[in-house]
C-alpha cells in the first residue's frame, strides 16, 4: 500500500516502495507474499530462470525452444503485470565479456528478457551495471533495444559511489566516480528519453555537492540495500541524517525507493517500532515479512514530509513543463492571464510598499494636504497597480493623481469598470494606447510598471520604459528603478529531451519559460545585463553583452551541463526589491517562473575546468533576442546560439 498522502488527492510516484526478489518461478505467491502480507507496492523480479544460458540450451525435436521464463503471461491479468512487477534482467550478462560466448549468450538473452517484459506490458525492467567502465556493446545493445520501445523504461542499475580524491583511479576500470559511469552510457545511447537510473544506494554516500548532480538525472528509483540501515535504540533499523535527507530529496522528485537484501536486524515477529506505527495497519500477515521493519521506516520517512502549502501544488502542474515567454507588445494577454498574475498578493504588497516610500519621500508630511503626486501606471492591465498605488497614497495619507495607460483594448474595458465600480473618477484617468506613443498632458512624479519577463528585460522592459520615460519629470521616480539578469549553469536532462524530441534547431535556440524542478544547480548564479530607469545617458542603448566563467565546486565531480537557468532581481525603490534570483528569491511569489537557455550539445565539465559562457542581447528595428554560446571547456566552442533572432525573438 502507498507510504502516505502528502496532500488531498497526492498522485506522486515517490508513495510507492517496492521490494527486490529473487528469482521465483511462482509469480502469483511472489505477489501475495511481498505485496499482500508485506505491504509492499511493487516485486522488482527476474523474469528468466538465472541458470538460463543460450549456448547450453538443448532443443527438442521440433526444433523450437520453449524460454524458462517465471510462468506464463495468463499466471496474472494485465493490471498486475503493469503495476506490481518491474522486471530484474538476469545479473550474469556482460556484454562487453572478451569470453565471445558470453558476449553472445548476453546479447540474445538480454533481447529475449525485454521481449518479453514488453509482452507482459511491464512498465519498467532494472538492467544489471555495467561491468566495467568501457561499456560500448553492452550500450549499442540498449541503444537498439530503445529504438523499438514504446511505452516501458529501462531503469540502468549505477552505484552511487564516487571517491573523495579522484587520483585513487590508477587503471581504466578503477571507477572513482559512478557518475562518470552513466555519463558514458547515456551518451552512447544519444541520450534517449526512455533510459532512466536506479541509483544503488550503499552505507557510505558522497559529498553533498556529488550528491546535487543526480537530481538533475532521470533517475526513477533509489535501491536501499538492508546493509544502509543503522539500529535505533530500541532495536529497529533507521537511517543516518545524510540517509534521511537522501531519501527525502528522492521523494520531492518522484523517485521510488525499492529495499534489498537480508534482513539485518532481529525483530521480533509481530512488534512494530512505536515511532513508525501506521494506525493498526501493521497487523495479520504482514509481521511475518522479514523486511517490513525496512518498509515501515521509509514510510514513516514519507509521513514526515511537510504538506504541500498552496502555492507549491498551484506549480506541480507547471514543474519541468516547458512555456513560451510572452510576446507583451504584439499579443494582448487574455482575461485568464491577467486573473493568474493577480492573484500573486505578495508581489502587489511590494509593489504597496515601494510606493508608500516614495510617496513619503517625495512629499513631506507638512504639504500632503496641499501637494498632488501625479503617478503614471504604464501597462495598467486590469488594474491591480493602480488599486496598489491608491492604496498607499491612503495609508500614506498623500493626495493622489493617476493616469492608467493601457494598450489592451479588452482590458481597458475591465479598467473602466473597475474605476467606476470602486468610486475614482476623480482620481484615475484611463488612457488607451501604447505608452511609447502616448503624448501626456502633464508630467509625471513616478512612473510605475510591471513589465519584468523571468530574466528581467526579456519582455522588453527597457525599449518599454524608454518611451515612456519622456513624460517623466527630471527628478522623478520609477519603481522599479534597476532590474538585474542572473544565470546559472544546469544539469536537467528532462528539460533537454523534452527540447530534443522537437527534431529541429528552433527549439534549441528558444528560451523558455520553466518552472525547474528535476534539476541540478552547478554553480552559484552570476550577474549578466542591468537595466537602471529613469536612463538619462543619450550614448547608453540596450544591447548588451556579457563573458562569465563559472568554476563547479571541487568535491562536486564531473557534470553535463545542458543549459542555462536564468532570474532576475529588481529594485523597485530603495531596499523593496522583487525577484527569483534563488539566493534572494522573494518567498510565496508565482508570478514569474525561471527561463531556460538550452545547449543544442551539451558540455562536460570537470572539476578545475572553468565553465566559460558568453550572452549577447540583441535589439533591431522589429525585434529584440538573445544569443549565447559556450567557449570553454569544449575542445571546439559551441555554435552561437540563435544568430540573428533567427529561432527565437520578442517583436516591438
Amino acid at each position: 500500500m502507498p507510504l502516505g498522502e502528502r496532500s488531498p488527492g497526492d498522485k506522486g510516484e515517490s508513495r510507492y516502495c517496492g521490494v527486490e526478489s529473487e528469482f521465483d518461478d511462482d509469480v502469483p505467491r511472489l505477489l501475495s507474499f511481498n505485496i499482500s502480507c508485506g505491504g509492499f507496492d511493487f516485486v522488482v523480479s527476474p523474469l528468466m530462470n538465472p541458470t538460463y544460458r543460450p549456448s547450453l540450451l538443448e532443443k527438442d525435436g521440433s526444433g523450437s525452444s520453449v524460454l524458462p521464463v517465471a510462468g506464463s503471461d495468463l499466471i496474472l491479468n494485465p493490471s498486475q503485470w503493469s503495476s506490481h512487477v518491474v522486471g530484474k534482467i538476469s545479473s550474469w550478462i556482460d556484454l562487453d565479456s572478451e569470453d565471445e560466448i558470453l558476449r553472445l549468450d548476453s546479447e540474445t538473452t538480454l533481447k529475449q528478457e525485454i521481449a518479453w517484459a514488453s509482452h507482459l506490458s511491464l512498465q519498467a525492467c532494472l538492467l544489471p551495471k555495467p561491468r566495467r567502465s568501457s561499456c560500448a556493446n553492452y550500450a549499442r545493445c540498449i541503444n537498439q533495444i530503445l529504438q523499438g520501445l514504446t511505452n516501458m523504461q529501462l531503469w540502468l542499475r549505477i552505484p552511487l559511489f564516487k571517491a573523495e580524491d579522484d587520483s585513487m583511479g590508477t587503471s581504466t576500470d578503477d571507477m572513482t566516480d559512478s557518475w562518470e559511469l552513466w555519463n558514458s552510457f547515456r551518451l552512447l545511447c544519444e541520450h534517449r528519453s526512455q533510459l532512466s537510473i536506479a541509483l544503488d544506494v550503499s552505507s557510505t554516500l558522497p559529498s553533498a555537492n556529488s550528491l546535487v548532480r543526480w537530481f538533475g538525472e532521470p533517475v526513477r528509483a533509489a535501491i536501499l540495500n538492508t546493509e544502509c540501515f543503522l539500529t535505533n535504540a530500541r532495536g529497529f533499523p533507521c537511517l543516518s541524517k545524510r540517509h534521511q535527507k537522501l531519501i527525502t530529496g528522492f521523494f520531492n522528485h518522484s523517485v521510488q525507493i525499492v529495499i534489498s537484501g537480508k534482513p539485518l536486524h532481529k525483530v521480533l515477529r509481530g512488534s512494530t517500532d512505536p515511532a513508525t506505527m501506521d494506525n493498526g495497519d501493521n497487523v495479520g500477515c504482514v509481521q511475518n515479512h522479514s523486511l517490513r521493519p525496512y518498509l515501515e521506516y521509509v514510510g514513516y520517512l514519507y509521513q514526515r514530509l511537510d504538506p504541500f502549502p498552496e502555492q507549491e501544488r498551484f506549480e506541480l502542474g507547471y514543474r519541468d513543463f516547458l512555456q513560451s515567454p510572452l510576446q507583451p507588445l504584439m499579443d494582448n494577454l487574455e482575461a485568464q492571464t491577467y486573473e493568474t498574475f493577480e492573484k500573486d498578493t505578495v508581489k502587489y504588497t511590494q509593489y504597496q510598499r515601494a510606493i508608500s516610500q516614495a510617496l513619503i519621500d517625495r512629499v513631506p508630511d507638512e504639504k500632503a494636504s496641499v501637494t498632488t503626486t501625479v503617478l503614471m501606471v504604464v501597462g495598467a492591465g486590469r488594474g491591480p497597480l493602480v488599486r496598489a498605488s491608491l492604496q498607499a497614497a491612503e495609508e500614506t495619507g498623500r493626495k493622489l493623481k493617476v493616469y492608467a495607460v493601457e494598450k489592451n483594448p479588452n482590458a481597458v474595458v475591465t479598467l473602466h469598470s473597475l474605476v467606476k465600480l470602486e468610486g475614482w473618477e476623480n482620481s484615475v484617468t484611463i488612457v488607451s494606447g501604447d505608452m511609447r506613443h502616448w503624448v501626456a498632458p502633464q508630467k509625471a512624479d513616478i512612473l510605475v510598471s510591471e513589465l519584468l519577463g523571468s530574466f528581467g528585460d526579456n519582455e522588453l522592459s527597457p525599449e518599454c520604459l524608454d518611451g515612456a520615460q519622456r513624460f517623466l519629470k527630471q527628478d522623478g521616480l520609477s519603481i522599479p528603478s534597476s532590474y538585474t539578469s542572473f544565470i546559472q549553469p544546469v544539469t536537467t536532462s528532462k528539460l533537454y529531451n523534452d527540447v530534443k524530441s522537437h527534431k529541429d534547431l528552433v527549439h534549441f535556440e528558444t528560451a523558455y519559460v520553466v518552472k525547474l524542478h528535476s534539476v541540478a544547480r552547478l554553480a552559484p548564479t552570476q550577474p549578466v545585463f542591468t537595466f537602471t530607469h529613469p536612463e538619462h545617458s543619450p550614448q547608453k542603448g540596450n544591447q548588451r553583452y556579457k563573458k562569465l566563467q563559472f568554476e563547479i565546486p571541487s568535491d562536486m565531480g564531473s557534470a553535463l551541463v545542458h543549459g542555462f537557468a536564468g532570474y532576475f532581481d529588481a529594485t523597485l525603490y530603495k531596499d523593496v526589491h522583487l525577484g527569483i534570483e534563488p539566493s534572494v528569491a522573494t518567498p510565496n511569489m508565482f508570478s514569474w517562473f525561471p527561463i531556460f537557455f538550452p545547449l543544442r550539445t551539451p558540455v562536460c565539465v570537470h572539476p578545475g575546468s572553468p565553465l566559460e559562457v558568453h550572452f549577447w542581447r540583441c535589439v533591431g528595428s522589429m525585434k529584440v533576442w538573445y544569443e549565447w554560446c559556450v567557449t570553454s571547456p569544449s575542445p571546439s566552442p559551441s555554435a552561437v546560439h540563435n544568430s540573428n533572432g533567427r529561432s527565437y525573438w520578442v517583436g516591438l
